[in-house]
């Protein structure tokens, strides 16, 4: 038995996964939401309630960390759903897999990273995945990390939720806070679930975080090309925001501080190399075009997510 903490993209779709290979899945949401599947079991539960996690994680073999609290509430629900499900794997003897992200290594000269790129990050959302993937390693739990670049795919918070499908939507220009011919790594939800299932059932990916195998890294002048082909709409006319817009509105927008704070991804080459989870484990990245298509036949639904 799996226990899925979490709703969204990836956790939907590792629960499908693991549904479609014969595994009893539980999967844990404030709303009691997720896939329908008679392998997968919907529960309504706080995961941040260590003693309700634990109850639901007994006899499970893995705890898939695949929460996604709202920008503006990390540093008040991450460390207490992370410090519950640590205490929940560690009663099962269950191996945590957490859905991790880039955050933790901060800005990069070359804008390049590794699994060995230090994790250096001095903005609030770095340090506090930072202390998460510590304390994950440091209480005894068989642990490991899927580290993934912005996503692409159905339903995911990501440039093109929040830059193109409103401009698409208004018919008007899209306003994209970046260098629109930077290079950037785009990373499929699906192979982000992929990966977390393969590296949890892999003792050589324990005690370690590993990057998600993602494609070249494109421009978002590129993806926003790339995508309009595959929605089949007319291309849509990108301008770059000036850094200083979000910045300042950040002293007023909660939400618009908590963006400027990781914008540094998007004014500069931001690549992230996948080639050793590629050579460990035999996986590859799906095709751009794929995710793209999938991406756009969800268009409402991605539309609607938030960050």
């Amino acid at each position: 038995m799996h226990v899925v903490v979490g709703s969204g993209p990836i956790g939907s779709n590792v629960a499908r996964i693991l549904a479609e290979q014969g595994e009893q899945v539980r999967m844990v949401t404030r709303s009691g939401s997720g896939p329908e599947h008679p392998l997968i079991e919907r529960v309504a539960a706080d995961a941040s309630d260590t003693a309700r996690l634990t109850e639901l994680t007994r006899g499970a073999e893995v705890l898939y960390n695949c929460a996604n609290p709202k920008y503006t509430e990390w540093a008040d629900k991450w460390f207490p759903m992370n410090d519950a499900m640590i205490a929940a794997a560690k009663a099962a003897g269950a191996v945590y897999a957490i859905t991790g992200n880039l955050y933790g290594y901060g800005p990069q000269p070359d804008g390049r990273m590794t699994e060995n790129t230090p994790l250096a990050a001095t903005g609030r959302k770095g340090r506090i995945r930072i202390k998460m993937w510590q304390d994950a390693l440091a209480s005894g739990v068989r642990t490991v990390e899927a580290r993934a670049s912005d996503y692409v795919g159905a339903g995911a918070v990501s440039t093109i939720s929040a830059v193109l499908l409103p401009a698409i939507n208004s018919g008007r220009a899209a306003w994209a806070p970046g260098d629109l011919d930077a290079p950037h790594t785009f990373t499929y939800t699906g192979d982000m679930a992929r990966t977390l299932v393969t590296l949890a059932r892999d003792e050589r990916a324990y005690g370690k975080a590993w990057h998600v195998p993602s494609g070249p890294a494109i421009s978002m002048r590129e993806l926003a090309a790339r995508y309009c082909a595959a929605a089949g709409v007319p291309l849509v006319k990108m301008h770059s925001l000036p850094r200083f817009v979000m910045r300042t509105a950040g002293l007023a927008v909660p939400i618009a501080r908590e963006l400027a704070e990781m914008d540094y991804q998007f004014y500069a080459p931001f690549r992230m190399d996948s080639s050793l989870t590629e050579r460990t484990f035999g996986l590859t990245a799906t095709d751009l075009d794929v995710a793209l298509r999938e991406t756009a036949a969800a268009a409402e639904i991605t539309a609607a997510r938030r960050m």
